[in-house]
């Protein structure tokens, strides 16, 4: 008898690790930046470690959104189609959730992630493009943080109470539910439903509901810092689309009385909650109050996020570092010209795509720094730009600039911000050269974190949970130029790993200061060392490989959440 796809991976009970989104390569656009490849690196670094997970996502056939920019910077957004069958397997099950009253069918498509260790991590994708559903049904899983938000709300039903379901279906036994981040948190209510007291009488309607059980079951991961950023849904919404599942009475007992904060609801229903800083977890126990946060700081996977030309040194100087990035530690083997040669092949090939793709003119040898995320307003892209007479005084002939990053489609600040820096690029053409990379995705994140010679970070504090891309530069050598905030406060040691930005994490911050800091830094410090002391330099690509890669990757941090969270 011919085995199903997923029989192998039934067969021991497993950690179900939940996200909205899960990058994996480039191009398969099932993410939208940090959170999705985070989510990835976690998977990664769990078929590394052979650990029994599996992970759960929505589709999105239609992805985030591909970046189309004009000379002006004037961002427009197409689809990004993603056909499944190309990377992943359909699967037979089905399971149905009600959603405006309708039944919703929903299917599943089979990823696995291999390691060169021999662990495999299965994910499955939920589907409801199906044809027994009706058109705006069909739908949901097309655009990732697409619609209103009540198109919101459907994707995060079908997420959390259609994704548990489907692990039931699928013959999944789960030990754990791991939400990362609120979007899936509705799985708690699901859970609920299927855990009740063994009462006959029952005064009070909360004693239903075998809270505790359900406690046990959850972990949950909080990212952002940001008020807006948690999903809230007000209840009339949420009894108009969400049917079937427990009564709102109930459910405002855990998601707040107010709306329906997604956040609330998962802070309430799990055992172990965690930041991903340490910073981030005590800015999330000022948000909420009563809550043990405790603390564990993001990582990255290292040889996902690690350039050919390191790679192969690593190979060299030492080996087995793929797996066991501690052995980072022992960076000192490597040879100070083999160490710059890797960087400087690293670098050749970015400046290369650079030029092809925006006639910009840049060289190797002129001291480039990279800076490339989300285009919001908190990211501060432009405080680089804040005194142009200034900079233009610091970096003509010494200093090339690249950026990217995608503006969410309703974010217009954001917007406005790539075209504020195309208008710079033109006002300083002619004394420092400046590039804007269209369409970042994962694949030209590494090209930009291995080749750059310095990484820039300037959020507003303290609204950084960790950040994550500083971390990748690290493992390719390159040292932070970045604001004391998220996993910098843990990774900065200044002149050694790299440089911070304006005032200590404990002080209020203060733009102008963070602007005079930079300046200064960038013209006492950073440019004096990469042209005139090459010992120096390589020094601290050393440091920062030895000192934070060794520490700030996802191997280390999937083994803190099992000892820390999985094994309560």
């Amino acid at each position: 008898m011919e085995h199903a796809p997923i029989d192998e991976f039934t067969k021991e009970p497993r950690i179900s690790y939940f996200s909205m989104e899960i990058g994996l390569r480039g191009d398969m656009p099932t993410y939208s930046g940090g959170l999705g490849v985070l989510a990835g690196d976690t998977i990664k670094s769990a078929a590394d470690l052979k650990l029994p997970m599996i992970a759960v996502t929505n589709l999105t056939k239609k992805g985030y959104f591909r970046q189309e920019l004009d000379i002006y910077g004037r961002q427009t957004e197409a689809p990004d189609e993603l056909d499944p069958a190309t990377f992943m397997i359909p699967l037979k099950e089905r399971v149905t959730v009600y959603i405006e009253e309708r039944e919703v069918l929903i299917g599943a498509w089979l990823y696995v992630v291999r390691s060169a260790t021999g662990g495999k991590i299965p994910i499955i994708f939920l589907d409801t493009d199906l044809a027994v559903n009706a058109p705006q049904d069909r739908e949901i899983t097309h655009y990732l943080y697409g619609g209103d938000s009540v198109y919101r709300l459907k994707q995060e039903i079908v997420l959390g109470i259609g994704g548990v379901r489907m692990l039931d279906e699928l013959g999944f036994e789960i030990k754990k539910f791991h939400m990362n981040e609120g979007h899936s948190s509705l799985l708690t209510l699901e859970l609920l439903k299927r855990h009740k007291k063994d009462i006959e009488e029952v005064w009070d309607e909360r004693l239903v509901w075998d809270v505790e059980k359900v406690r046990s079951l959850c972990v949950f991961t909080t990212h952002t810092p940001v008020a807006a950023g948690h999903d809230k849904f007000p209840y009339d919404l949420v009894q108009a689309t969400m049917c079937e599942v427990i009564p709102i009475k109930a459910i405002k007992e855990f998601a707040g009385h107010e709306h329906l904060n997604l956040t609330l609801l998962a802070l309430n229903l799990s055992n172990f909650i965690n930041g991903v800083a340490k910073r981030h977890g005590e800015v999330s126990k000022g948000m909420f109050p009563g809550y043990e946060i405790n603390a564990i700081t993001n990582g990255v996977h290292s040889f996902t996020w690690t350039c050919n030309s390191f790679k192969k040194i690593y190979d060299k100087y030492l080996p087995g570092w793929a797996n066991e990035p501690e052995i980072f530690v022992r960076i000192g083997r490597i040879p100070d010209d083999e160490l710059w040669a890797a960087h400087m092949e690293a670098k050749r090939q970015l400046i290369d795509h650079v030029n092809r793709e925006t006639q910009a003119g840049m060289n190797y040898d002129t001291l480039t720094i990279g800076f490339a995320r989300r285009a919001t307003a908190y990211k501060r892209a432009d405080l680089l730009f804040t005194d142009m007479d200034r900079l233009a005084r610091i970096g003509e002939g010494r200093l090339q600039i690249i950026y990217a990053g995608k503006a969410h489609p309703k974010d217009e600040p954001g917007k406005a911000l790539i075209q504020r820096i195309f208008e710079i690029k033109e006002r300083l053409r002619d004394k420092i050269k400046i590039a804007f990379l269209k369409n970042y995705n994962m694949d030209l994140a590494l090209k930009l974190v291995s080749g750059v010679d310095v990484w820039l970070n300037t959020p507003l504090r303290p609204l950084e949970a960790s950040g994550t891309s500083g971390m990748k530069a690290t493992h390719n050598g390159v040292p932070n130029f970045s604001v004391l905030d998220g996993w910098w406060i843990e990774g900065h040691i200044e002149g050694y790993t790299g440089w911070a930005i304006g005032p200590a994490p404990d002080v209020p911050a203060d733009p102008a200061r963070d602007a005079d800091d930079l300046y200064y830094k960038l013209e006492s410090a950073i440019i004096p060392a990469f042209y005139n002391d090459k010992h120096l330099w390589i020094r601290i690509m050393q440091n920062t490989i030895g000192k934070n890669a060794y520490y700030f990757n996802s191997h280390r941090m999937m083994r803190r959440y099992v000892t820390e969270a999985y094994i309560r």
